[in-house]
């Protein structure tokens, strides 16, 4: 791999800094100078003694990069030649960059100084652990969870991705309800701490994805070969949330649906598939008239794409289907129930009221 050196040299001088695993910390920018310049200070006072941190540019149009050259000098910057979203803007980057282990962090994330430390202990000691995150807390209500990530990633037999402190658009209070370490379904991609060498193994990011929900389907992926992913909430950041495709955004809703429905197919056993995508084409064109019948023809029209892409995608998609298995009975963060009715028809709003249903 040609990338960056798997020492930091600033380091070399500090006591056992080469007993430390190499964290490569990468940001991915697509116009983005607002936030690099908001938050980029706190990654770099980050006292995690043997890091890089690399820019990784998806061809902005902006001058973030010029900006965070003469700004933050330190930092390393890899230019990507297109926009290929955050899954090949990642697989791009990561390949030119060598390190232990990666942190997938978004630019408009705040870091506490010791936010590394407490997750880098915890991998460390277990090989199987290949991803973990940190507990995502909202930037702008630093006492709620944030909608991204919370405190770990869980879904459900449909498919419905949710998390310890928020489901669908309920995030809770952050009380120290959710501050065990455990293990989980998905990390979230706002601060994703991966195994590097595992990333490569499992083939990185799905492309054919863009954005959303494509950590999730690399989670899965992951766990489908015996690896385990973990929140550690002694590790606390603050997202911003929704600086690239905002919350209502259309193409955000086509890329959810359409993804969640490639996630699924990819990775239920054939026979779970025959019966389960044909009730969530069902649930889904639900959610789709509900949509328009509350005047948003907008989502509507999203969810009937992205039904007719992942058609398209089922006949004409190039991938690999991992082989067949009853694994999704021994993954973590599984919920066996259905949040949807959980959540509107019995009306339990929170991760705990729907958990106790076991």
């Amino acid at each position: 791999m040609n990338g960056l050196r798997r020492n930091n040299d600033e380091a070399l001088d500090t006591a056992g800094i080469l007993n430390l695993p190499l964290v490569a910390i990468v940001i991915l920018n697509w116009n983005g100078k607002k936030f690099l310049g908001q938050f980029l200070p706190a990654v770099l006072q980050s006292t995690y003694s043997n890091k890089i941190i690399v820019l990784a540019d998806n061809a902005s149009t902006d001058d973030s990069v010029n900006f965070v050259q003469q700004s933050f000098p330190s930092v390393k910057i890899i230019r990507n030649e297109t926009n290929g979203g955050f899954a090949k803007g990642y697989n791009t980057a990561l390949k030119q960059v060598e390190a232990d282990y990666y942190v997938l962090l978004n630019s408009d994330v705040e870091v506490e100084a010791n936010w590394i430390e407490p997750v880098i202990k915890l991998m460390d000691a277990d090989p199987l652990i290949a991803a973990c995150q940190p507990k995502i807390l909202a930037y702008d209500n630093k006492k709620s969870f944030e909608y991204a990530g919370a405190a770990g990633g869980w879904i459900d037999s449909f498919g419905y991705p949710f998390t310890r402190g928020r489901v669908f658009d309920t995030c809770e209070m952050d009380n120290g309800q959710y501050d065990s370490v455990q293990a989980c379904f998905w990390a979230t991609g706002a601060a994703m701490f991966v195994k590097a060498g595992l990333y490569h193994e499992i083939g990185g990011l799905d492309e054919y994805f863009f954005a959303h929900q494509e950590e999730i389907d690399l989670c899965w992926r992951l766990q489908r070969r015996g690896y385990k992913i973990f929140v550690q909430p002694a590790s606390v950041v603050y997202h911003v949330g929704g600086g690239t495709l905002p919350k209502g955004n259309n193409r955000k809703t086509f890329l959810n649906f359409r993804n969640n429905l490639v996630m699924l197919w990819k990775n239920l056993p054939i026979e779970v598939i025959v019966w389960k995508i044909p009730i969530r084409l069902l649930l889904d064109g639900m959610a789709a008239w509900k949509q328009l019948f509350s005047g948003d023809a907008g989502s509507f029209i999203a969810i009937i794409k992205a039904h007719l892409h992942f058609t398209g995608w089922i006949f004409f998609g190039k991938y690999q289907k991992l082989p067949a298995g009853k694994e999704n009975f021994r993954l973590k963060g599984w919920y066996h129930g259905n949040i949807v009715w959980d959540y509107f028809i019995k009306k339990k709003k929170t991760f705990s009221e729907i958990i106790s249903n076991k």
